[in-house]
Parts: structure tokens; sequence; C-alpha cells
């Protein structure tokens, strides 16, 4: 008999301030900056520094991460400004993992500040999850002097939505038989990794709610979103079989960057160089014979302050368009709309095999446009990579050509 899994997820509560009010606390500092209107910024100096972080109290004022020092100063005369200290945030975390590898060997750093834990097959150790969750909670808080959330559920997104239920402090739980009542009533947006873009479109179909999504035809959505429409009504179904995977340093990626010759706030030029980086990747996906399974962009602001937003995929591939899909995702997701300094693609989990979950959605569309992709490729080798360019980028060449004459 197939055991049930048991997945947490586990999710530090506003981790860049946390962890900067607990340093400041320990350096004798007496004021919480938790309860005070305070973020965590860039140069102060600055009338373009970015928020990073916010404070509940600043939340009250309207306050926003990634807006401007100054916009955020206008909103609060007496915000108290805060430096980011990477230095301590990777060293908290690394507190974090370490004291929950306990419970667990099976543990997945997500990002700096939430990982998955599977504790599949430990009921006799832990005969009552929630209790378990409490304790975790209540220890970290104790010995750590921050806050987290924990999500339970049979699966990763399920544990992972589950966590971004009410904060802070909290245990929430979201097994199959809960999510009709839990998750299907939630904005289509709150969905994981649907991302704001994704989100209209499927709004303009009258798509509101995760419930309907999870209830609309295959054939319909496919029409739109094409292969990403199959992980939107798995998702939505609360289906997710991905494993919770210890993370490995030999794991083997790719990735491409560039450093930007000005700051870039401008949304169209983000997605046009995203575009020209995943192409290049995924023609070099395609000559080694390897696919895809991990999808990341990253970035780094005019601070110098990097960050990233991934995903995982249901299925592994290396088409640039499917590709490209993911990571214009990815950049509705994870961008903070800061300006950048420097922006790439990472692609990682790579196998020499597709790895298709669900061969049975596999159409005749898909097998042409792994055809029409072997025969790009051809082309541009035979002919150069200028050759032959999509046409939606060409558009937005000429766009940006104008712009510049005009200015």
């Amino acid at each position: 008999m197939e055991r049930k899994r048991i997945i947490f997820h586990v999710d530090v509560n506003n981790a860049f301030l946390s962890w900067t009010a607990v340093k400041l606390l320990k350096e004798g500092y007496k004021i919480d900056i938790r309860k005070i209107p305070s973020i965590i910024a860039g140069d102060p100096t600055l009338r373009h520094g970015i928020v990073l972080a916010k404070s509940p109290v600043a939340k009250k004022y309207g306050i926003v991460t990634a807006e401007t020092i100054y916009s955020a100063q206008r909103k609060c005369r007496n915000l108290k400004i805060y430096p980011p200290e990477h230095a301590y945030y990777k060293e908290q975390s690394n507190l974090l993992f370490q004291y929950l590898s306990q419970y667990t060997p099976v543990i997945e750093r997500f990002s700096i500040d939430e990982c998955f834990l599977d504790l599949t097959g430990t009921a006799l150790l832990y005969n009552d999850y929630i209790k378990l969750a409490n304790k975790m909670k209540e220890e970290i808080k104790t010995n750590f002097g921050f806050t987290v959330n924990i999500g339970i559920a049979s699966n990763k997104l399920c544990a992972k939505m589950a966590s971004d239920f009410e904060k802070p402090d909290k245990v929430h739980t979201l097994f199959q038989d809960e999510i009709e009542q839990k998750m299907w009533p939630l904005p289509v947006g709150d969905l994981f990794m649907v991302g704001k873009s994704s989100a209209k479109e499927l709004e303009k179909m009258h798509i509101m709610t995760i419930g309907q999504l999870a209830k609309t035809n295959l054939s319909l959505l496919k029409r739109k979103f094409k292969s990403t429409a199959f992980y939107m009504i798995q998702a939505a179904n609360g289906i997710d079989d991905n494993p919770v995977e210890n993370t490995r340093a030999d794991n083997k990626c790719i990735s491409v960057s560039e450093t930007l010759p000005v700051d870039v706030e401008d949304k169209e030029k983000l997605e046009q160089i995203l575009f020209y980086q995943t192409e290049k990747l995924g023609r070099s996906l395609r000559k080694q014979g390897f696919y895809t399974k991990t999808i990341a962009v990253t970035f780094k602001n005019n601070q110098f302050v990097s960050y990233s937003h991934q995903k995982k995929l249901f299925n592994a591939t290396n088409r640039t368009l499917d590709i490209y899909q993911h990571v214009l995702e990815l950049l509705d997701c994870g961008w903070k709309k800061d300006p950048l300094r420097n922006i790439g693609v990472r692609l990682g989990d790579l196998s020499k095999t597709k790895e298709r979950q669900v061969s049975l959605f596999e159409t005749q569309e898909d097998r042409e446009d792994d055809k029409m992709q072997e025969t790009l490729d051809a082309l541009q080798d035979k002919f150069g990579t200028k050759t032959i360019q999509r046409a939606s980028l060409v558009k937005k060449d000429k766009k940006n050509d104008k712009k510049s004459l005009r200015n």
C-alpha cells in the first residue's frame, strides 16, 4: 500500500526585516524594529533606493515592497530605514535549515528563507504532524527570535499554498479534502506560480478563482497557454507529484546573464533581453541533448542587491518558446519593479530525457512545435542567428528604435 506523503513548507515571516531586528536586538538596540514603521532598503541618501522589506506598521501606511525610499518617506515621515545585512541573513538561514534537518534528512532549500521537508513514513516518530509543526514553530521563535509559517500537505504545491494562508506565526494544512473549501475560493492570481500577466489573461477568460480554473476545459486553456495549461489545471486541483529533493552542489545547470549599460525599468526591454538569453540557452540545450526541469530568472538592481525567482516544471523541455513563457511568468512574479543593472536566465535539473509525466496530453501541435524548432535551429546554424527572427521580437526592436530616435 502506498504511503501518504507528508510535506512541510517552512517560510520565515518577513525574513529580511525580522533577521535585521534579531541582529539589532542582540547588539543591544532598544527597539524591536518590527514594532515601528521601518523598512530594509538600499542607500537612504539616494532618492531611488528601493524598499526590500517593510514592518507590519509600515505596511499600514501603505508602504509596499519595491517602491522608492523617497516615496515611502512621503507616506510616513518618521519612517526608520535600515540597510540589508546579507551575510547575516545567510547565517540565519543556515541555522534554520540546520535546526530543521534534525527532523528529516530530506529537506529542500527553496530560497534563503523557505524550504520543504518530506516527513513521509515518520508516523511512528511523529503521530501528530500539526502538533509537531507547532513545536517547530515555537522552538524557532524561542531559539532564534523570529517567526515562521508552516504549511502541511501531501505535496509541495499544497504545502506552499498552505503556508501562505493567514500570517504570521501560524500553522495551516491543505490536504486533498480541504482544497475545495480552502483553496478554490481564492483569486486565481494566488495560485502558486501563476504570474500577474497569466492571471490577467485568465480573468479575461472569466476565470476569476482557483476553483473555476480547476474546472476549466484543458483544450480551451491550451489555446492561450499551450503547455502551461496542463500545469495550471493540475495545480488548481492540488495535484503535484514533484519530490522534495536535497539541494546538491553537483546539480547541473547552465545560465546566461547580462550587465546592462544603463539601469533598466522598462518591462518590454527586459522581456526582449530575456528572450535573446532564452533563445541562446535553448539552442545550447538542444545541441547538447539536454532538457531542463528548473527555470530561474536572476536580478541585480542598482543598489547591487541580487535576488532570483525560480520554478519547477511538471515536464522537462528544451523548446525556446516553452522556456520563455515560464521566464515571462517568473519576471512577473519575481521582479520587484526596481531599476536593474543585471538580468539573466538559469536552467537547472538538466537531463538527457524529457521525463514526461503525462504523455497522454502531448498533441499533434506539440510534435509539430518540436519539428519547427529543429528546422529553425538548422536554418540558424547554416545562415546565422539573425537570418530568421521571431516576428514579435522584430516588432519590439523597431518600437525601441523609434523610442531611441525620439529621445
